[in-house]
């Protein structure tokens, strides 16, 4: 008992911090969105509770939003995935120990610059009078100005930059804690390169891949400072209206419906994209299922001859 005490002794500070400065102003918002704003000067008041600022926030306006917001939020997912994961491979497996902590610390060196000069930088970078231009200009690949800021494409291309590194190393610790045995294992059991992956290395990554995209997608939704530097009106998000309302319009209430419709629609997009990956992969899990039949000679007893189920 005395243990059990000390060792949830040790959690307190955690669960303060995450009653603080998580459930709290979550929980903040939530009240927020059913009252109203008093006035021009007023920013929020609940005297009066009602579902009015939800039927507001279900406009055009906000449903055109959110289907540009979901759709880089998917891109920019997938992207992260299909360039981190080989390059968390090759970190795990091709690279000698010894060098492993240089490379994690260049993947690293993005977040020790603010934010907003990381995304800023990216600005100039795609400016019709920036450098890239003038490159691509002089080798005769455009015959004008590049056109790629203030575009869908520009926001993607930032928020991937961004959270890349989020994605990087998750996979990278899942595809370490894998361990060369296995996949010697399985090479030896008559399995190539693609199966040994497929097969073994990838199942066995499965929590860091879940937690690399829910690290990307979650923020990634929300994001409204990439979508300002660099999207424009053609590169709107939802994240961009939640904070016009609050810092703009001095409208809380109708901003915290709106964050609060965001936050439920993440939890539904990953909700379901969860019930498609398990519907799509029954089929490989039945396969794998093997059936063994008793290794000893029958016997009497029925739970001694009834076959055993093993999920490869």
């Amino acid at each position: 008992m005395r243990s059990r005490s000390a060792g949830a002794a040790l959690a307190i500070p955690a669960w303060a911090w995450l009653l603080l400065f998580f459930v709290a102003p979550v929980a903040m918002v939530v009240w927020f969105s059913f009252g109203y704003k008093p006035g021009v000067f007023g920013t929020h008041a609940n005297d009066i509770l009602s579902f009015d600022r939800y039927v507001e926030a279900f406009s055009p306006t906000f449903f055109s939003t959110f289907q540009n917001t979901l759709g880089v939020g998917i891109i920019g997912t997938v992207l992260c995935f299909l360039i981190g994961a080989p390059v968390a491979y090759w970190m795990a497996f091709k690279v000698k120990p010894q060098r492993r902590g240089i490379l994690i610390a260049l993947v690293l060196v993005p977040f020790w610059t603010n934010f907003l000069v990381r995304t800023i930088g990216w600005q100039v970078i795609m400016a019709p009078e920036g450098w890239l231009s003038t490159l691509l200009q002089g080798i005769g690949v455009l015959d004008g100005p590049l056109d790629l800021l203030y575009t869908r494409t520009a926001v993607v291309i930032g928020v991937v930059y961004n959270y890349l590194p989020l994605m990087i190393l998750p996979l990278f610790v899942a595809f370490d804690r894998v361990g060369p045995a296995l996949r010697e294992a399985s090479k030896d059991l008559g399995a190539g390169k693609l199966a040994t992956f497929f097969r073994v290395t990838l199942p066995l990554s499965r929590p860091g891949i879940i937690a690399g995209v829910l690290l990307v997608f979650i923020p990634l939704m929300g994001d409204y400072i990439t979508a300002t530097v660099l999207g424009g009106a053609k590169g709107n998000m939802v994240g961009q209206l939640v904070a016009s309302q609050f810092q703009t319009a001095q409208n809380w209430a109708l901003g915290s419906a709106m964050a609060v419709l965001l936050m439920l629609v993440i939890m539904l997009t990953i909700g379901v994209a969860a019930a498609l990956i398990w519907l799509v992969t029954m089929p490989f899990r039945a396969r794998n299922r093997l059936v063994l039949g008793p290794a000893m000679p029958a016997k009497s007893d029925a739970a001694a001859t009834a076959p055993a189920e093993v999920t490869t």
